[in-house]
């Protein structure tokens, strides 16, 4: 599974990296929404959460459908500023109908579809987006219905929140992280310029590589999605608070946006999915996970694990064959006999791996 960003069409020249302050917010506000995906942000989250005034805490809260689960593409602009207040401008010029549509694409769906033209104009597309709404919960049906109704009243309403939000937390937020984020933009850039577009994916995430064989991106994700580079260019945008999560906005007849993260954790990187998936399919077997039980507790021979659970050698031999591709076992010889043993570290990866695919 991944997801795939066609670029044939795409200049090299237009690939750029830039900061976004309203990207950023909305990378704080998901560590606010969901703390669990953030555990090396939870002394934050909490001495954050705990600061704001109840009247603040109660709008974020109604708000949250933008943010918490599925990344609403107001908050991944196409291009840098200086400012909060700029990117806000650049949100109010929007027209309501590009407005309400990047609002409520709060679908949990793995694929990269749009609401058709919008909201305010089809009811059928009205109808979903009051739906999704209300799966997540009866304030945030509620906001979508107000958006729906007044998109303007709830424009001014969000800017307001997103201020607020400025002045009690996120302004020294970003005056710590603004040059961090810069100098990593510019770092990726100089890769870029000199060393080629698949060595700069490669400086923004392991989980990013470039199949020049046909011309794209590709992104190793637990989803499956197409996106379209356009002659308009691709952005990447840094955040010092994003880790686990890539979050890729499609085009929109726009730029494609990636955030990815800027500032990585001292733990060892999630492997590709398609090695979890193999790992897992392991030790799925009921035969397999009964010979990684006794395996687990010491070095055991064919012989040996053939007797103890009533099986040929042959048919143990396979079953090790598939936990050795998978890399789960270790082997050694020891005079005439192969000795195989679980590998614990590795093992005790299974849980990490599986949930840093699901988060990325």
């Amino acid at each position: 599974m991944s997801v795939l960003i066609d670029i044939s069409d795409l200049p090299p020249e237009r690939v750029s990296f830039v900061v976004s302050p309203l990207a950023e917010l909305g990378a704080l506000l998901h560590v606010l929404a969901e703390p669990a995906h953030h555990p090396s942000l939870h002394a934050w989250a909490t001495g954050t959460t705990a600061a704001l005034s109840p009247d603040l805490a109660d709008r974020l809260h109604e708000a949250d459908i933008l943010w918490r689960s599925t990344r609403s593409d107001l908050f991944l602009p196409s291009g840098g500023a200086d400012s909060l207040g700029e990117e806000l401008d650049a949100l109010d010029r929007l027209d309501d109908d590009s407005f309400v549509t990047a609002a409520v694409e709060i679908s949990c769906s793995t694929s990269f579809g749009h609401p058709r033209p919008s909201p305010l104009r089809d009811p059928e597309d009205r109808q979903r987006a009051r739906e999704l709404a209300a799966a997540r919960g009866m304030r945030q049906a509620a906001f979508a219905d107000r958006l729906l109704k007044d998109p303007g009243a709830v424009r001014v309403w969000l800017r307001s929140l997103l201020e607020e939000c400025h002045q009690a937390f996120f302004g020294e937020v970003w005056q710590r992280v603004r040059a961090q984020l810069a100098a990593d933009a510019r770092h990726k850039t100089q890769i870029l310029r000199r060393q080629g577009l698949a060595q700069a994916l490669a400086a923004v995430s392991p989980a990013i590589s470039l199949d020049t064989t046909h011309a794209r991106i590709v992104i190793d994700k637990l989803q499956d999605g197409r996106v379209t580079g356009t002659g308009a260019g691709l952005v990447f945008l840094p955040t010092a608070f994003g880790w686990p999560h890539l979050v890729i906005r499609d085009a929109h007849a726009d730029r494609p946006v990636i955030q990815y993260p800027a500032a990585l954790p001292d733990i060892p990187p999630s492997l590709p999915l398609e090695t979890v998936q193999q790992r897992l399919e392991a030790v799925a077997h009921p035969v397999r996970l009964r010979l990684c039980r006794t395996l687990a507790r010491g070095p055991h021979s064919t012989t040996e694990l053939a007797d103890a659970y009533g099986l040929t050698p042959p048919e143990v031999s396979r079953h090790l064959t598939v936990l050795n591709k998978a890399g789960l076992i270790k082997s050694r010889r020891e005079g005439r006999y192969v000795l195989h043993e679980l590998d614990l570290q590795l093992v005790s990866r299974l849980g990490p791996d599986l949930l840093g695919n699901a988060l990325r």
